[in-house]
């Protein structure tokens, strides 16, 4: 992947477009990337990342952390744009983050969703658009880089003091970057996968086991003497023995269990036996009892039916007289319905005679049928005066309803006139509000206009104040930090003075005899140097050093964070300031808070004047259309008025004519109606008489002849006269009543007379008294031994069938539990071997920390080349497998000093030494990611910082091995603030930290500037 062209506008620092020809610095092989704190350096790799990937490095991609310039004008668009050459195709990728913009129409912002571009170059075509998907072009570069955005910056941005802190993490950590970077969640997936059998496996095989003890449990409580006889295996599940133990337990109950059979058996023939003798004795008691019974129950039913003889008689006497009046009944029914009827009749005819005129009392049927037909003849002739009655009332009611309508027309025309009379007045009212909101809106956009800079300036001013303290702290803790660094040097020197005056014994200490002396050779020591008091030895100088180093270094994060917060203050000083204000006044948050409250209330009385403006134009337009309905509706009122008195001439015409017809047809009453509903009321009283006279007539000649047919049927019957048949009279259930009183009392004397004809009941009664309670006693005994005896050869047999199919199901469970319990040794010997934990696994090494363990054998090795180049031959990288204390083995790092042959930990390197051993790892990183990646070649890098921690020598060594990199056709960039780095790498490119944002220049050589 080579780098040709960066171009960034308005991202990060760089309020304008700033453009980076990486073909030009990368002709060198290696460029410098120089700055300023604060000016952008990285925000130039940032850029890289972000045109690949869509997202900047690490934390900087916080959810709160806005990619654009604070130095950009509103109208210019955040973007990065990168022209690159990647798996041989020419590549250009332009991103546009998520950003604020000015609204098309009308005030205020709205957001504009991130969008991106992918086009390649063709040789024939040239440049020619692939896609507009962030989701394609991710896939896209992912592809064609091999590396995730997490490699990336690991390989190619190589991150500041990331690699020192990997040099010298442990074992975890170590395992956790690199996990990511070689993507080892697949074999961690194997070891859960594994786990995961192992347990499911366990989980199965105990199933099984407690199946089997739950089937022994079982067979325990079927078995019961029989089992505690022989009592159940003490067995746990995953216990090897458990089925073998169990199987033969429950063969020694089921051969307990069909002993028990057998004497059940026995036991229950026995009382069989003994029932069938006691089932004998007790039916002969109970026929005895029986015979004995029936014999008693027999006399005294002959003593009663001799009794009932008498009454048997008389009934049948009187039921026969009974069915001879039953002749003379229909009679008696049709003389009582037509006395009723008469008397009905009679009745009515006395009502309706009440109810007419004294003259009328003693009239006959056809004079009151005369006087009714002239009646009716006298109401036909009113029906037509009826219907000039109820025009007279229509009319009446036209007549009230036009003077409503008249009344009502003349308040609308008084409430019109007035409301018109006061339109001019309300128009230019209304008018008058239209115009002020038109007004207030056009100052509104005035003073919204000043409003956002004067809150700008206010809130630059309050961090100006802030930032002010914390300059005032951070010249204090820099003040304080130099004090530290000179005090921990002063310390270290003289630590370092004391022990080089005492060195000739500390060498001392190393001599044993017959060995050479280190100084003079001899292996004598006759006189070896003592310690004086006060010996420093070489832990304590080498941690006074790095006391020292620490305060140097504390010293120079104080430094930069003064210069860092200074810068800060005075932008936000300068912002606060203005361009309106006199040079050198610096305006108070209060001045400021007090002239964004005066904008503020001002653009907020004005938007709420301009807020009605809708609701005056609403009204203007509301008034208007009043005035034209109001207009119309007067006009409508006078048309009507004139159509009212036409109407008023016309009725009063119609009204004369029937007003004559109506006087003639009331005959003195008060309406027609009232004449009319007389004439009805006396026809219907004369209609109910004659009716009711003609009924009484007709019912009196129905009663006389009912009384003569009743006379004969009673001679006929047998009876002297009506009322002797009346008094003889019985209804059916009478009669069914006596008839079956009489059959009852003959069947009674006909059954008593069979059974007393009977000879075994005679014979009964001569034997002694039956006892079928205690014949009854001995059954009931001999039963509840045959129902015990047959219960218990049930359960034995029950307690054989279930015993027997317990066993059948442990002996299946046992058989099919074999293949489970070997599927789990097998699984459970694998996952033990995978998560180290086995025997087999000798280094209890994990199957990830093993495959990690390779990777880092090779990141050592490629590191170890670069590495004893930029220490001369010193140093070399070697990986350990010794588990540190962590759960992670195979993961160490280890440094071997040629100098004394001896293995020590990464953390014993001074400042330089780890800088260059960790920037050598990296390298060595880079190219097995590189090669894991599938080969994809890396023609650009980036170094982050660390090169103050470097002497000369070292530097020069550091920058061969960089420079070196060439061989392989590779660009070397090295950010950094070092200032002799700048007289060593001819090719720069120097971030420029200006007041409206940071710039780039270009020095692509000794002599070659440009911006």
């Amino acid at each position: 992947m080579r780098l040709h062209t960066l171009r960034i506008t308005a991202f990060g620092p760089f309020g304008a477009t700033q453009e980076i020809d990486f073909d030009a610095l990368s002709a060198a092989g290696l460029f410098l990337l120089h700055g300023p704190t604060g000016a952008g350096k990285t925000s130039v790799l940032d850029a890289v990342c972000y045109a690949l990937y869509g997202a900047v490095p690490g934390a900087r991609q916080s959810p709160g952390t806005s990619l654009r310039s604070d130095h950009a004008p509103v109208d210019l668009p955040t973007e990065v744009l990168l022209d690159l050459t990647v798996g041989g195709r020419r590549l250009e990728i332009t991103r546009r983050p998520a950003q604020p913009r000015p609204k098309k129409r009308g005030g205020g912002h709205t957001t504009e969703k991130a969008q991106s571009w992918l086009r390649e170059y063709d040789s024939e075509e040239g440049w020619r658009a692939l896609s507009k998907s962030h989701q394609e072009i991710g896939e896209e570069i992912t592809q064609l880089v091999g590396m995730s955005r997490e490699q990336f910056c690991q390989v190619v941005l190589l991150p500041q003091g990331d690699f020192a802190r990997f040099l010298r993490a442990d074992a975890e950590a170590r395992g956790r970057l690199l996990g990511r970077l070689f993507d080892t969640r697949r074999f961690a997936a194997v070891e859960e996968r594994l786990a995961d059998l192992r347990r499911t496996a366990e989980a199965q095989v105990k199933a099984g086991d407690d199946q089997v003890l739950a089937l022994a449990q079982r067979i325990a409580q079927a078995a019961g003497a029989a089992a505690r006889e022989c009592a159940l295996p003490d067995v746990q599940p995953g216990d090897p023995g458990l089925a073998d133990a169990v199987l033969g337990w429950a063969a020694t109950a089921r051969s307990g269990a069909r002993e028990r059979l057998d004497i059940a058996a026995q036991v229950l023939a026995t009382a069989e036996h003994r029932h069938a003798g006691a089932r004998r004795a007790l039916d002969d008691e109970r026929e005895l009892a029986v015979l004995q019974e029936r014999y008693a129950e027999t006399r005294r039913r002959a003593d009663a039916v001799e009794a009932g003889r008498t009454a048997h008689e008389e009934a049948r006497e009187r039921l026969a007289r009974a069915r001879k009046a039953d002749l003379v009944a229909p009679a008696l029914d049709l003389r009582e319905e037509a006395e009723r009827a008469y008397r009905r009749a009679s009745e009515a005819r006395g009502r309706a005679r009440a109810r007419l005129p004294e003259t009328l009392a003693d009239a006959g049927a056809e004079q009151l049928a005369t006087l009714e037909h002239r009646l009716r003849e006298e109401l036909g002739g009113l029906e037509s005066a009826r219907r000039a009655e109820q025009r007279s009332a229509e009319i009446d009611d036209e007549r009230a309803a036009l003077e409503r309508q008249a009344r009502a027309d003349e308040e609308l025309v008084r409430d019109t006139e007035g409301w018109l009379a006061g339109w001019e007045t309300t128009r230019r009212d209304l008018q008058g509000r239209l115009d002020a909101a038109l007004e207030a809106a056009t100052r509104t956009e005035l003073l919204a206009r000043r409003l956002d800079p004067a809150r700008r300036r206010l809130d630059a001013a309050r961090r100006r104040d802030a930032l002010a303290v914390e300059v005032t702290a951070a010249e204090q803790r820099l003040a304080d930090a130099r004090q530290q660094a000179l005090g921990t040097q002063e310390r270290w020197l003289d630590l370092r003075e004391r022990r080089l005056r005492d060195i000739a014994a500390e060498l001392a200490g190393q001599l044993a005899d017959g060995a050479p002396c280190a100084v003079c050779g001899a292996q004598d020591h006759p006189a070896p140097a003592r310690p004086s008091d006060g010996h420093v030895d070489r832990a304590t100088e080498e941690a006074a050093e790095r006391t020292h180093r620490e305060a140097v270094q504390a010293r120079e994060e104080a430094e930069r964070t003064v210069v860092l917060v200074g810068e800060r203050h005075a932008t936000a000083g300068a912002e606060a300031a203005g361009s309106d204000d006199a040079a050198g006044t610096a305006p108070t948050v209060a001045a400021l808070a007090a002239l964004v409250d005066t904008f503020a209330g001002e653009h907020a009385e004005a938007y709420r004047t301009a807020a009605g403006a809708h609701a005056a134009r609403e009204a203007l337009a509301a008034a208007e259309r009043e005035q034209r309905r109001r207009s119309e509706e007067r006009q409508r009122a006078e048309q009507r008025a004139a159509a009212r008195t036409s109407r008023r001439e016309s009725l009063d015409g119609e009204r004369a004519s029937l007003d004559e017809v109506l006087d003639r047809a009331r005959g003195g009453y008060a309406g027609v109606a009232e004449h009319a509903a007389v004439l009805q009321r006396r026809i219907a009283l004369l209609v109910e008489a004659a009716g009711a006279v003609r009924e009484e007539e007709s019912a009196a000649d129905r009663l006389k002849e009912a009384d003569d047919r009743l006379a004969d049927a009673a001679f006929r019957a047998g009876f002297e006269t009506p009322e002797a048949a009346a008094a003889t009279l019985l209804d059916d259930a009478g009669q069914r009543t006596l008839q079956h009183r009489i059959d009852a009392w003959q069947a009674e004397a006909a059954a008593v007379a069979d059974r007393l004809a009977e000879t075994a009941a005679r014979e009964a009664v001569a034997r002694p008294p039956a006892a079928p309670d205690t014949a009854r006693e001995a059954f009931d005994r001999a039963e509840r031994a045959l129902r015990e005896a047959a219960a218990g050869l049930d359960a034995a047999r029950e307690r054989c069938a279930e015993l027997g199919r317990l066993s059948r199901r442990v002996a299946d469970e046992v058989r099919g539990l074999g293949p489970v319990r070997e599927e789990y040794e097998r699984v459970a010997r694998l996952a033990g071997l995978t998560a180290g934990t086995s025997a087999d696994n000798a280094r209890k090494m994990r199957l990830e920390s093993y495959v990690l363990a390779a990777r880092l054998e090779q990141v050592a090795a490629a590191a170890t080349a670069r590495l004893q180049r930029m220490s001369s031959g010193r140093y070399q990288l070697v990986h350990s497998d010794a588990r540190t204390g962590g759960r992670r083995a195979g993961l160490g790092l280890h440094v071997i000093d040629a100098w004394t042959g001896r293995e020590r930990d990464t953390a014993t390197l001074s400042g330089g030494e780890t800088f260059f051993a960790s920037l050598a790892l990296a390298l060595g990183l880079a190219d097995v990611v590189t090669d894991e990646a599938g080969g994809v070649r890396l023609d650009t890098l980036f170094i982050d910082e660390g090169f103050g921690s470097l002497d000369d020598q070292t530097l020069d060594e550091v920058l061969d091995v960089l420079d070196s990199l060439r061989e392989r056709d590779r660009s070397v960039g090295i950010v950094s603030h070092v200032a002799d780095l700048r007289r060593r790498i001819p090719a720069q490119l120097e971030v420029v930290k200006e007041r409206h944002g940071s710039a780039v220049r270009l020095r692509a050589g000794a002599d070659g500037l440009s911006d």
